[in-house]
């Protein structure tokens, strides 16, 4: 009789061990299988996320809303808001002659743009020819009048009746002209030479304290200077920085409390090797200038025009913003884009290559 029941224990452990470990089994078993549904459905959303996210192509066709190529050369980028406005160069291929033209472009994520129209569209100003220049538009926003303060480089001509081309860079000044609305029509006001100087190539850049500056070439110096603004940014009020090294398409940075500086050579529309500088203070002293790419490259072909930061959420990406100019075609010049390795004193622009940023957290995915 103990023998019976001995047995029967024993197959009742037995079955309780047997369930028991099937039991495991099929625990495992979805386990496994909810870790794999898991895995599978992440690998989806990074795959949709892959296809969904807006790439930045450097070099390639840049096509609006309309499907037309963004012509906005020598730009500016003004954020207002949770919106980026690009103000450039219109250079249309039928452009009427003796006009010059100021495109305006808005989007939310640096990748897709809306054409807002011309904010300027106009003849040549006041005692200068039809032989003349407008380049390289820049926006600021004055927070205290609510004005929209366009800079912009004005040129010509001592003759207003001459016309050859090589002739057009004389007048060497800075043009103003103020809207209401940042899209515009921008009113026109005057040029002049800013602290007294020649100024061709300009660039700006707004402080963390919301100081504004404009940055400006001038060829006799052969250097640059970074000028101040005044309170209502009609005028230039004070000489902060000049730096005597002969750089254009002046653009400025400032990241983790050091500002760089970045210019190319007086190659004209000839791309070359883009340089950098650092400073702890606007004022200097300034460290010397090194290449942001290898030099052999000419910086990949562009031509530096704006420094752009994005402060995201989880980290500040700083954007290379350069022009590839075609000056027999130039309707058809292209944009380098690029985030810039920057830190401790380093200024680094990596091989151009598709790319993409989450404009919230300021996180870049290279690559597509």
């Amino acid at each position: 009789m103990k023998s019976r029941i001995s047995t029967c224990a024993k197959a009742a452990l037995l079955c309780v061990a047997l369930l028991s470990a099937q039991a495991q089994a099929q625990a495992q078993a979805q386990a496994q299988a909810q870790a794999q549904a898991q895995a599978q459905a992440q690998a989806q959303a990074q795959a949709q996320a892959r296809v969904a996210a807006p790439a930045i192509r450097p070099g390639e066709l840049w096509r609006d809303d309309r499907g037309e190529h963004i012509n906005a050369h020598g730009g500016g980028i003004l954020k207002l808001g949770d919106t980026w406005y690009w103000f450039g160069e219109y250079r249309p291929k039928d452009a009427v002659p003796g006009r010059r033209y100021v495109s305006c472009y808005s989007s939310t994520d640096l990748v897709n743009w809306t054409f807002r129209g011309l904010p300027v569209d106009m003849g040549p100003p006041g005692g200068i020819g039809a032989n003349w220049v407008l380049e390289r538009p820049k926006v600021f926003h004055n927070a205290k009048t609510g004005k929209f303060v366009m800079y912009m480089h004005i040129d010509g001509p001592l003759d207003p009746n001459e016309t050859n081309p090589r002739m057009a860079y004389q007048l060497a000044r800075v043009g103003v002209a103020v809207a209401d609305n940042v899209a515009g029509p921008y009113t026109y006001l005057r040029s002049f030479r800013p602290l007294g100087q020649e100024s061709r190539d300009i660039g700006q850049f707004v402080d963390d304290d919301g100081s504004a500056y404009l940055i400006f070439e001038s060829r006799p110096t052969k250097g640059f200077f970074i000028a101040k603004l005044s309170d209502d940014y009609l005028d230039v009020a004070e000489r902060t920085a000049f730096i005597g090294a002969p750089i254009e398409g002046g653009a400025l940075v400032r990241h983790d409390g050091l500002y760089y500086l970045l210019g190319s050579a007086l190659t004209g529309w000839a791309p070359n090797p883009n340089q950098y500088a650092t400073a702890k203070d606007l004022k200097g002293p300034w460290s010397g200038f090194k290449d942001i790419a290898p030099p052999e490259t000419k910086t990949y072909g562009a031509q530096s025009t704006l420094l752009l930061k994005v402060a995201g959420t989880e980290r500040t990406t700083v954007i290379f913003m350069g022009d590839q100019w075609r000056p027999t075609a130039q309707w058809d010049s292209r944009y380098l884009w690029m985030p810039m390795e920057i830190g401790d004193g380093r200024l680094w622009l990596p091989r151009p290559t598709e790319w993409s940023i989450d404009v919230k957290t300021g996180a870049v995915r290279l690559g597509p």
